[in-house]
């Protein structure tokens, strides 16, 4: 808000309209608070009184509303001629993109690839939910607490490029621990989540148009941010032992880089097998190729013991391996790392300085205190055991509502499980409708970037009570018997087998 003074239109007028043309331009919503009238003279540096009419009119117009000890807010029931020029106003917004404007060939790429409406929800087999019912909230707060009442103020500064030291001391002895994880301290670098250690990779080790193979199908946020990079994606097809590293040498036998989940493969959940894993290393020796190994959700395994990362096996530091606290903590947390070859740590650095300098030091502090104190490691055991409840109590839902007809893939690891359907079902129909009916199943064929080989549905089961998921699928079944499915497939649910050509 602002006056002039030199104008002939009195104060209080220049006031009301400069409201009133906010609210209308919805400048300023419905329920906002507005400041005092006397704050207001004091950074106008002008009376009272031509403010106090400003509002007196616009109260009485409508457009403000006073509570008694609250303050005064723009109206939540607005003025009839607002409503009309707000429609007016709306109707009249350029579209999104105006004719000529240019925007990046790989922003274009991901414009065209728009989200579908199973990623726009939380609730019941949205993939990327873990089971945050059942975080220690009370321990976190007690070491947020203690970091408040008696923090270093170096925390509230930019933090180090690298991280937080005494995190990246406790993340590599977890590795070296838990993952078979060859690195020390100095080489972890501490990343907002995941999908920033993808994109810092990209920028570090790759030029525009870059060949990088990914898994076909995969996983549809690194393929966004490679792209994003202008990398040229070579899908390379995945089977029961995980990536197929001759089908990729075939295709494209040098590339820059290669990314991979091995641990469990999204979203089929293979484990890549011994072999695969030593010929895709000695191909990267041989070819010069980077291997970005995105390790994910390693944590939750239940037929097994956690598979050794293909970062321990590798003895020419050609593999930068990624790991996330978003699956196993919270995702607001937004804390993830990157473990560098130790010539490529100056590299990442200065990509860092020009990206975004650090990660939130306070937090990384409070998640240092987590790990140290065992809080993380009885989380894990808390958590590998609650979901291998909730795995199998999907794994029987399904069965039960849908018997035969479908073939459940990937349900020995990780937080999701992956049910392929018959090839005349469609899943993106399937899981259109059920976003209508608040369940978010992510079809499986927007994983691929070629042609589609399977139709399934992507189901998450980490956020998710053994209740929601049983009335879950329950409701999904009804959602698949509205979409054009035959009748047959799903009346009778573990009655019919349908055979392998079919799914």
């Amino acid at each position: 808000m602002a006056v002039d003074r030199a104008v002939a239109k009195p104060l209080y007028r220049q006031i009301y309209e400069g409201y009133r043309d906010a609210i209308v331009e919805r400048r300023l919503r419905a329920g906002q608070r507005l400041p005092s009238t006397r704050s207001l003279a004091a950074e106008l540096q002008i009376s009272r009184i031509p403010i106090l009419n400003a509002f007196e009119q616009l109260l009485a117009e409508g457009y403000f509303e006073s509570r008694v000890g609250s303050g005064t807010f723009v109206a939540r029931s607005l003025p009839g001629e607002l409503l009309t020029s707000a429609r007016r106003s709306a109707s009249q917004r350029p579209p999104v993109r105006r004719a000529g404007r240019v925007v990046s060939r790989q922003v274009e790429a991901l414009l065209r690839e728009e989200p579908g409406p199973w990623l726009k929800g939380l609730g019941a087999f949205n993939m990327g939910q873990p089971p945050i019912d059942r975080f220690p909230l009370k321990v976190w707060s007690k070491l947020v607490a203690r970091h408040c009442r008696n923090t270093d103020p170096n925390l509230l500064h930019y933090g180090r490029y690298m991280g937080f030291s005494p995190l990246r001391e406790a993340v590599a002895e977890y590795l070296r621990t838990a993952r078979a994880v060859r690195c020390e301290a100095e080489q972890v670098m501490i990343v907002n989540g995941s999908l920033q250690g993808v994109e810092l990779a990209s920028h570090v080790l790759l030029d525009p148009d870059s060949p990088v193979w990914v898994e076909e199908p995969g996983y549809f946020g690194a393929r966004g941010a490679l792209t994003l990079a202008g990398a040229r994606l070579v899908p390379v097809g995945v089977d029961e032992e995980g990536l197929d590293v001759s089908a990729g040498i075939a295709q494209c036998p040098r590339p820059r880089a290669i990314f991979v989940t091995p641990s469990h493969q999204f979203p089929l959940g293979a484990t890549m097998s011994a072999s695969r894993r030593l010929r895709l290393l000695e191909w990267a020796r041989n070819s010069g190729s980077w291997i970005i190994e995105d390790d994910y959700d390693s944590e939750y395994r239940y037929g097994n013991l956690p598979i050794a990362s293909l970062q321990g096996l590798d003895r020419d530091s050609r593999v930068i391996y990624i790991g996330t606290f978003s699956k196993i903590m919270f995702p607001a947390l937004r804390l993830g790392y990157i473990v560098l070859p130790p010539d490529l740590v100056e590299a990442f650095v200065q990509a860092r300085r020009a990206m975004d300098t650090s990660s939130p030091t306070f937090l990384q502090a409070v998640l240092a205190d987590f790990i140290r104190e065992g809080h993380f490691a009885r989380h894990i055991r808390r958590m590998r055991v609650l979901c291998r409840e909730r795995r199998c109590a999907l794994v029987d839902a399904l069965q039960l509502e849908f018997g035969d007809a479908i073939a459940v893939l990937g349900d020995q690891a990780g937080m999701f499980l992956t049910a392929a359907l018959p090839k005349r079902w469609s899943d993106r129909e399937i899981c259109e409708a059920a976003a209508r009916q608040g369940l978010w199943v992510a079809p499986l064929s927007e994983a691929y970037l070629g042609k589609v080989l399977r139709q399934g549905l992507i189901l998450g089961y980490g956020g998710s009570t053994v209740e929601e998921i049983q009335a879950g699928i329950h409701r999904l079944r009804n959602v698949v018997t509205s979409c054009s499915i035959p009748q047959r497939l799903v009346t009778t649910p573990g009655r019919r087998r349908v055979s392998r050509a079919e799914v």
